[in-house]
């Protein structure tokens, strides 16, 4: 077996964190992995951060002045570079050692942006359709059928 792909491509070339524009907050993805001899694919979105909630500490409890504030929020940069998708099948390729190809479709600046073209790719892409993507559904609202 080959070695396996560990990077992320945009327009043709390996993708890295450097490479993360200002004011970006996510991107639309699709992944290819050739599984049990057929190519199968998936379209998903990936934020670039994340806003996390912790609870504050006994002591940052202790010095806090307004006592409603039981948590800090933090935000982290997830680590793309090691995404392989929400789908399990694609996880357990991974984990299995299978190649899939990571590619960014589109680089997003807002929620709203990344939740559209996620959707419009998917339709374009015809996700449901097509029995090679892994996608199962599109927002929870349309399905693919069985």
């Amino acid at each position: 077996m080959s070695k396996p792909i560990d990077f992320w491509t945009y327009d043709g070339k390996v993708f890295k964190e450097s490479d993360i524009p200002e004011g970006a907050i996510g991107f639309i993805y699709i992944m290819t992995a050739i599984i049990d001899g057929k190519s199968v694919s998936y379209i998903g979105k990936k934020n670039f951060f994340a806003n996390i909630k912790r609870p504050l500490g006994k002591k940052a409890l202790a010095v806090t002045t307004d006592k409603r504030l039981k948590k800090y929020s933090m935000v982290i940069r997830p680590d793309f570079l090691n995404y392989y998708s929400s789908n399990k099948i694609l996880k357990e390729a991974h984990k299995m050692g299978i190649n899939i190809k990571r590619e960014i479709l589109r680089i997003c600046y807002s929620g709203m942006e990344l939740t559209y073209q996620e959707t419009k790719h998917q339709f374009v892409y015809e996700v449901l359709e097509k029995e090679e993507f892994l996608n199962g559904n599109i927002l929870g609202r349309f399905y693919k059928t069985k």
